[in-house]
Parts: C-alpha cells; sequence; structure tokens
C-alpha cells in the first residue's frame, strides 16, 4: 500500500474497501458541532448496505456527555478503523447522520459515503492524542501529554518544564504506564526541536529505530480510540 492516501470513488469498488472493515471491528467517530466543538468517540463498525446506508453502534452515553444533543440527522462525522490482518492500515470515510434508531439497540445510521481513504500509518500521517507519560531526562522523570504522533515522531507537552535546559539530539525515554490495553510502554526518541508555551515547554522528538515495535502497538491503540 502507497504512504499516501488513496481516495476510492463510490462505483465498482467502495463497497468492497467498506467490507475491509469487519462487522464487531472498532472504530473511533470524529463530530464537529454548528460551534466548532469536536469529539471523538469509541464505537463499533456494525455492517453497511450497497448504495444506501452504513451502520454503526450508538456511543456509551455516559462517554458522550452533553455532546449527546448534537448526535443528530445531519451532523457530519468522520469514522476511522484499523483493517484487520494489515498491520498499520486504517479505512476512513465522511459522511452525515440520517438517523438514530432504538430497536434492535441503539445504532446510528449514516449516508453512504462518496468515497474512502485508505492510509498506510508507516506514512508520515499524524493522529492528534491526548495520551498521559512522563519523559525521563537525564535521569529526571517529568509529567507530559503526548499531543499528537506519527511514526517517526511524537510532539510532548511538559507542563512546568520551564526550567529544563533541553538541546536537539538529546536522548529521551518516554514512558506510558496505562494507555487502553497498553501497560508500561518504553519509547527511546531524541529531542528535534522545543517550544516555550503559556505553562509549559513542548518538545517534538523523533523515535529511534530501536522502538519500531512499541510505536507501532500506540498507533494503532491512537488511531481507533478517542482522546
Amino acid at each position: 500500500m502507497p504512504d499516501n492516501p488513496i481516495k476510492v470513488p463510490v462505483i465498482g469498488r467502495l463497497s468492497r474497501n467498506l467490507a475491509l472493515l469487519n462487522p464487531g471491528a472498532i472504530v473511533t467517530l470524529d463530530m464537529t458541532t454548528p460551534s466548532g466543538q469536536r469529539g471523538k468517540f469509541r464505537s463499533v463498525f456494525i455492517g453497511y448496505m450497497p448504495k444506501k446506508y452504513v451502520l454503526v453502534q450508538y456511543p456509551d452515553s455516559s462517554k458522550l456527555g452533553s455532546f449527546a444533543q448534537y448526535v443528530t440527522q445531519g451532523i457530519g462525522v468522520t469514522v476511522r478503523g484499523l483493517i484487520e490482518g494489515h498491520e498499520g492500515a486504517v479505512v476512513a470515510f465522511i459522511s452525515n447522520i440520517r438517523q438514530t434508531i432504538q430497536i434492535p439497540s441503539r445504532i446510528i445510521v449514516l449516508d453512504f459515503p462518496r468515497e474512502v481513504l485508505l492510509q498506510n500509518l508507516r506514512s508520515s500521517m499524524r493522529i492528534e492524542t491526548y495520551i498521559k507519560a512522563k519523559v525521563k531526562v537525564k535521569g529526571d522523570y517529568w509529567a507530559s501529554v503526548i499531543s499528537d504522533i506519527s511514526v517517526s515522531g511524537c510532539q510532548i507537552m511538559i507542563t512546568n518544564g520551564e526550567k529544563l535546559i533541553l538541546t536537539e539530539d538529546k536522548p529521551v525515554e518516554i514512558i506510558i504506564e496505562a494507555f487502553q490495553d497498553l501497560k508500561n510502554l518504553k519509547l527511546n526518541a531524541e529531542i528535534c526541536n522545543t517550544k516555550t508555551q503559556v505553562d509549559g515547554v513542548m518538545l517534538g522528538v523523533k523515535f529511534d529505530d530501536s522502538s519500531k515495535v512499541e510505536v507501532n502497538k500506540l498507533l494503532q491503540q491512537a488511531v481507533i480510540l478517542p482522546h
């Protein structure tokens, strides 16, 4: 699969590409309200009727909170999910909510998409995240948050990190104690750039080749789960 996204037209192959998402696959629903508020929620892909509609599970109401009032007819939705059996491959499409139904369970009915996007996670695709982590610099540990990630590196916000004297090419260790199914994940990286923020320091880091397996595990969790 090429690194660049591939847009697949509806005519002919779209149904086959949607079929890459197996029923029961975990997907992320990315929605934006008319006022610009954005929400990402975990869901389950149920299936589709070619050229008519796509069915996904209604997200957990406790996770939706006040956002539930916007899950109504006409709101735009971006659906993303990992393709089973194709490590590092993602299928995504944009649609609109046609309706929600209550029987046999709470389900969102989406308009059949006009195109589907296939993306290789091994490319430079960047995924927005909110992953709590610790960064080890010169033997000291700093609480931080990974704000976005790609196969090659990530952006890390260190709150109250102004006292750190950081230079490019300095090695760091990133420890993620718990994120979804991952426990005590360690990534080796080096600092590429630093930028002072109002409440801390933003680091741009490049992953070391020795952490390829761990990075891939983290990417797969990040792409399908809300942050």
